[in-house]
C-alpha cells in the first residue's frame, strides 16, 4: 500500500484552488460538495468557476501567484490544489505547501503531490474512493464505472436508516458481540431489499420487530456459532468462489494453513482474529486433533469460525476429519469447495489433465514418504492413457521416479513439476521421467509443488499461456 486512504472532513474549512480553468472548476466543485470554504486564486477565471464561486460565497483573488500570496493563502488552509497549466506555478505551490505542512495535490503530477484525488462513487453518506496511485486514470475510471453499476442506487437511504438506529441499538444491546450479530443479521436479511425497492416504511417495521426480538432474547439465548470450511484454491485470489469471499468477510476468527497465499489473506475481514495452524512436511504447528477441537470450542463460544485451506478441503485437505468432529459435537457448518491444486496448477501450466489422444483418466495421489517409502500400488500407476498427479511429492520425487521406472513406465514419459502454481511466482520444470529427479534438484525446486506425469505434459509447449509475474 503506497498511500494511506483516508476521508477528510473539510466542512466549513478553508480549501484553496490555484487555477481558473475547467480542471480547476472540477476540483473546486468537488470541494464545494464536501462543504469546504472555497478560496480561488488565478489571473483569469472561466465562467463556470465564477458561477460556482458566486453560489458558494467563495473568496476569489484575480492575480498572479507569488511566494507572498502563497504564504497568505496557506494560512489556516486544510489543503491546496494546484490546477494550472504552468509547471513553474504548480511546482511553487507544491514547495510552499510542503514547507507549510499543508496537504497539496498537483493535478496529474503525483510526484509533486502529498495526496491524490481519488475517483469517487458518491452515495452519501456512503462513499467509495478509488485510486491507482496516479499510474492509470483510465483504469481508475473503469473501476468507478463497475462500482457505479454494482452499488444499489438507494444504498444512501439504507445507510441513513441504519444510522438512525445506531444509538438505540447500542443502548438496548449492551454486549458488543451480540450487537455485531444483530447488525449482521439485519443487513443480510430483507431490510436492504425493502429499502432498495422504496418500501422504507416496511423496512422500519422489520427493524422494530428485530429489536423487540433482541430484547426478549437478551440474557436468555447464547449466540449460535458456526464453522465455514472453505477451500481457498491454489493461490491466485481471482480463483476464490463468490461464496468463499462472502464467508471470509463474515468470520470472527480464521484458522488458516500455510498454503493460503498472502493475497488471499488480505481479503479477510480486517478485524478477524487469525490463527496459523499450518502444516509442513515433518512439522505441524498444530496437530490435527487439536485443530478439530479448536473449531468446536470457538464455535461453542458463539463465534463464526472460518477454516481456510489451500486448494479443496476434501482433496488431501483432511476436511472430512474436521467436519466429522463438528457433526459429532452438533456444531453447524458450511462447506465451500475450492479449486484443487491439481486442476488449478495444471490449467495455469497449460497441461490438460485428460485428453482423448493422450489420457482417458487421471489419478490424484499423495507423495508422502513414510519410513523411506512411498506406499502406492505402482502396478496400477504405470498403465498407459492415464495422468498421475502427485500432491506433496517433492520430498519423495526420487522414490516416485524410481518406482515407476522399476514397474515398467518408459523413461521418456514426460513429467512436470509446478512450483507455487497460479501465483506470480509460478515456476514450471518439464523433463523426462528418467531425469526429472536430477532436473528438479538442479532447478532448486521448493515446496509447495504439484507433480504431473503422463503424455498430456507434451501439450504444454503449445498450450502454455500463463506467464506469472
Amino acid at each position: 500500500m503506497n498511500q494511506l486512504p483516508i476521508f477528510l472532513n473539510i466542512k466549513d474549512r478553508k480549501c484553496v484552488v490555484v487555477g481558473g480553468g475547467k480542471v480547476a472548476f472540477r476540483k473546486a466543485s468537488l470541494l464545494c460538495r464536501a462543504g469546504a470554504k472555497l478560496h480561488v486564486i488565478a489571473e483569469s477565471i472561466c465562467t463556470e468557476l465564477q458561477n460556482l464561486c458566486d453560489v458558494n460565497d467563495a473568496v476569489v483573488e484575480r492575480q498572479p501567484v507569488s511566494p507572498e500570496i502563497l504564504g497568505k493563502l496557506l494560512k489556516d488552509a486544510v489543503l491546496i490544489i494546484a490546477a494550472t497549466d504552468a509547471p513553474s506555478v504548480n511546482e511553487a505551490v507544491s514547495q510552499a505547501a510542503t514547507k507549510s505542512g499543508v496537504p497539496v495535490n498537483v493535478v496529474d503530477q503525483p510526484e509533486l503531490s502529498s495526496f491524490l484525488m481519488p475517483s469517487i462513487v458518491d452515495r452519501s453518506p456512503v462513499l467509495i474512493a478509488i485510486s491507482s496511485g496516479g499510474s492509470s486514470p483510465i483504469l481508475t475510471r473503469k473501476l468507478k464505472e463497475l462500482n457505479e453499476i454494482m452499488i444499489p442506487a438507494r444504498i444512501d437511504k439504507l445507510a441513513e436508516l441504519l444510522a438512525s438506529y445506531r444509538q438505540r441499538v447500542k443502548d438496548q444491546i449492551s454486549d458488543f458481540s451480540q450487537r455485531v450479530l444483530f447488525w449482521e443479521d439485519l443487513i443480510e436479511g430483507d431490510v436492504p431489499e425493502l429499502v432498495y425497492a422504496g418500501n422504507e416504511a416496511e423496512a422500519v417495521d422489520r427493524i422494530e420487530q428485530r429489536l423487540k426480538e433482541a430484547n426478549s432474547k437478551a440474557g436468555t439465548e447464547k449466540r449460535q456459532g458456526e464453522v465455514y470450511l472453505v477451500g481457498a484454491g491454489p493461490g491466485d485470489p481471482d480463483l476464490l468462489t463468490l461464496r468463499a469471499l462472502r464467508l471470509m468477510h463474515k468470520a470472527d476468527v480464521v484458522l488458516y494453513d500455510r498454503l493460503v497465499s498472502e493475497e488471499i489473506m488480505r481479503k479477510l475481514r480486517p478485524d478477524a482474529e487469525r490463527i496459523n495452524v499450518g502444516k509442513e512436511r515433518a512439522k505441524h504447528l498444530v496437530e490435527q486433533e487439536t485443530i478439530n477441537q479448536m473449531l468446536v470450542r470457538l464455535a461453542r463460544e458463539g463465534k463464526k469460525v472460518l477454516r481456510l485451506k489451500g486448494g479443496d478441503p476434501f482433496i488431501f485437505g483432511r476436511g472430512g476429519e474436521e467436519i466429522e468432529t463438528l457433526s459429532q459435537a452438533g456444531i453447524p457448518f458450511q462447506i465451500v469447495p475450492g479449486i484443487t491444486a491439481a486442476s488449478g496448477c495444471a490449467a495455469y501450466a497449460g497441461i490438460p489433465l485428460t485428453h482423448r489422444d493422450y489420457s482417458q483418466s487421471v489419478r490424484f495421489l499423495t507423495g508422502h514418504v513414510r519410513d523411506g517409502n512411498v506406499l502406492l500400488d505402482w502396478d496400477l500407476l504405470v498403465k498407459e492413457q492415464q495422468t498421475l498427479v502427485f500432491y506433496m511429492g517433492l520430498s519423495g520425487l526420487n522414490i516416485i521416479c524410481q518406482e515407476l521406472l522399476a514397474h515398467g513406465m518408459k523413461g521418456s514419459t514426460p513429467c512436470a513439476i509446478i512450483q507455487q502454481g497460479t501465483t506470480r511466482n509460478q515456476k514450471v520444470v518439464v523433463a523426462e521421467l528418467s531425469t526429472m529427479s536430477d532436473r528438479a534438484a538442479a532447478e532448486k525446486i521448493k515446496a509447495p509443488t504439484i507433480i504431473i506425469i503422463g503424455e498430456v505434459v507434451r501439450l504444454r509447449d503449445s498450450l502454455s499461456w500463463y506467464k506469472g509475474g
